[in-house]
């Protein structure tokens, strides 16, 4: 299988790692998905890098994808008739003219049946991010027409695999409240892995040691560290102003900034009836992942983080989605 490379900042690197989740993709390309797999996690966990290495092993084992990133623009169909391919692409075309990339997502459903009318094939939909072009509010209905699209085709097909993204911490609710998708989590490498792509950073770089406690394995944070020159206070910095974090701590309650402090110890204690609704805010505005699974693999896209590893944030049933995140959350606090 072909390691695609991709975009790591000023450097091109090989997709690292995530032996297990590859393996994952071939299981489904072997029998279909069966459902719509709809995969959320930490925001720069790897899912985007994930589903491109997915795209291109699927292309190997003789699958018709068409790959749909509303959010880059970006949108491929990777199908035979030259037709249909044209079709797609002038589509595409047309709605990015009318800023209006979100009916791709919609019209992907057309597209597949005028492929499968042409011929019975084995065909594959990944799309990234699409939650967010088509509104929050309608992912379980495009969730609900991805299910129908496998379960009752037009036109019969060989097998289908149907993998979406989300880093929407509160999309997966609303989804799984129906019995349409297979919800599964992604979190941040693994410490084995983590090294891997460490390594491929060259030039002077702070220890292994440090590079992981400050981004608990995930790679857009280490992307981040390395775009500011290893500096971990800027990193901080960017984090608490793209997220508002003032404003968001300004509006707590005292009690609710109480139980933050406490949060930053362990992220376990917001998992009381009082105090969910706080971590429900955390989790809207990615900071936090909530009702994390059991450790149990099958339920995991790839290797599923520890029980609990509170220097990493990590706890049973709730986590800090980088020790960086948390380190935001604690400077503001600290100046109220």
């Amino acid at each position: 299988m072909k390691r695609i490379r991709l975009r790591f900042d000023d450097l091109q690197i090989e997709f690292t790692a995530r032996d297990r989740a590859l393996s994952q993709v071939s299981e489904w390309a072997d029998r279909g998905t069966g459902n719509p797999v709809v995969i959320f996690g930490p925001e720069g966990c790897g899912k985007s890098a994930f589903l491109l290495q997915a795209t291109a092993m699927l292309k190997e084992m003789g699958y018709d994808v068409f790959y749909l990133h509303p959010l880059d623009k970006i949108f491929e169909a990777e199908i035979e008739e030259i037709d249909v391919k044209r079709a797609f692409l002038d589509f595409v075309q047309r709605a990015a003219a009318e800023d209006a990339l979100g009916r791709v997502a919609w019209a992907v459903f057309d597209f597949v049946r005028e492929g499968l009318k042409r011929r019975k094939r084995k065909v594959a939909v990944i799309a990234d991010d699409v939650f967010q072009a088509i509104g929050l509010n309608r992912a379980a209905i495009y969730v609900k027409g991805l299910l129908n699209m496998i379960e009752h085709p037009f036109y019969n097909y060989e097998k289908m695999v149907v993998l979406v993204a989300t880093s929407e911490g509160l999309t997966r609710y609303e989804i799984g409240r129906h019995r349409w998708a297979y919800i599964l989590p992604m979190w941040n490498m693994n410490r084995e892995e983590f090294e891997q792509l460490y390594q491929k950073i060259p030039g002077p770089k702070p220890s292994l040691e440090e590079a992981w406690k400050l981004t608990g394995g995930n790679p857009y944070m280490l992307q981040e560290l390395y775009r500011k020159q290893w500096n971990a206070d800027d990193t901080v910095t960017g984090i608490i102003e793209v997220k508002s974090l003032r404003d968001f701590i300004f509006a707590l309650t005292k009690e609710e900034r109480a139980w933050l402090i406490e949060a930053l110890d362990d992220p376990d204690t917001l998992y009381t009836r009082e105090r969910l609704p706080l971590l429900h805010k955390l989790v809207e505005i990615n900071l936090a992942v909530s009702s994390m699974y059991s450790r149990i693999p099958n339920l995991w896209i790839d290797i599923p983080p520890p029980e609990k590893d509170l220097e990493l944030g990590i706890g049973k049933y709730a986590s800090w989605q980088t020790p960086l995140h948390r380190e935001a959350i604690r400077r503001i606090l600290m100046k109220v």
